[in-house]
């Protein structure tokens, strides 16, 4: 399965840039001391365990910003599955350069194949039904955008980007105003026509106040257990998207998706992942 597109050359280069400048901001002092200027190397980045590949880029710009002579070619596009011992990558050029790049490569690919293999079992979990897969806004600072991508790469979907994409009224929102439906049509009224509005309930009788605004475009049941879920998404009746959230496990989410929900937002798939086992196997040759 091929990604679509999500990150631009710019996030990439953005990320990359300061995270290469975190890692070496003098120079790799242990290259330069046990490596000759004039040294070429290759390398493989091979896989240590099975995934799904996201950031082939990403890893290809890391490797490649600080010194254009090295170059990168991609065994496989993100999006695709692999397995222990595959070659996902090749790399040549200065052996300096190679090895002063090679750990902040590794660290973003790692990440992002973590996020994207897990992300392919939600999503197979839940296989057979209609349910999208959903990411939230747990991410990683200054990550979002390479996470967000990774996410698709596993097959699953974007949540709202920002802030500023999506109204998303939430507990605490609510807590300050003094009547729900009032305050969902206020707000519709300063917003414009093209403005996704969602609400998040934690109780079934907040439903049908919420609905009442004719305004909200998704519900969000938070934390529910399984028999409130069924019952919300009774009460919703077509009248809005209805998100489940909170707590989702590969346990639990194929009994979730039963329910009759149509969006599960997973924060897990960003917040709770691990690294998958990478590695670049670098021989130095020459000088």
């Amino acid at each position: 399965m091929k990604a679509r597109a999500v990150l631009s050359r710019h996030q990439i280069e953005r990320v990359v840039d300061l995270a290469l400048e975190e890692d070496a901001p003098f120079g790799d002092i242990t290259s330069q001391a046990f490596v000759p200027a004039g040294a070429l190397a290759t390398a493989d980045l091979v896989a240590r365990e099975p995934g799904v590949l996201a950031g082939a880029e990403v890893f290809a710009v890391a490797m490649t910003r600080r010194d254009f002579a090295v170059k990168v070619t991609n065994a496989i596009a993100d999006g695709a599955t692999f397995q222990a011992g595959d070659v996902l990558a090749s790399v040549s050029g200065p052996a300096r350069s190679v090895l002063q790049a090679e750990r902040v490569a590794l660290n973003f690919l790692q990440r992002m194949c973590g996020i994207a293999t897990l992300t392919a079992r939600y999503v197979a979990a839940v296989e057979g039904t209609r349910v999208r897969v959903v990411d939230t806004r747990k991410t990683t600072p200054g990550l979002r955008a390479l996470e967000r991508h990774a996410v698709v790469c596993g097959g699953g979907h974007n949540h709202r980007f920002s802030l500023s994409d999506a109204v998303m009224a939430k507990d605490n929102h609510l807590a300050l105003v003094d009547d729900v439906t009032t305050a969902i049509k206020a707000a519709a009224e300063k917003l414009p026509h093209t403005t996704h509005i969602e609400v998040e309930v934690d109780r079934l009788d907040q439903i049908e106040p919420v609905l009442a605004s004719g305004e909200v475009d998704t519900i969000m049941l938070d934390n529910f257990d399984l028999d409130e879920l069924r019952t919300g998404v009774e009460m919703v009746a077509g009248r809005a998207i209805v998100e489940a959230s909170g707590g989702i496990t590969l346990d639990t989410i194929a009994d979730i998706a039963a329910t009759g929900v149509d969006v599960i937002s997973v924060g897990a798939l960003t917040h709770s992942v691990s690294a998958l086992d990478l590695a670049l196997d670098v021989r130095v040759d020459g000088s």
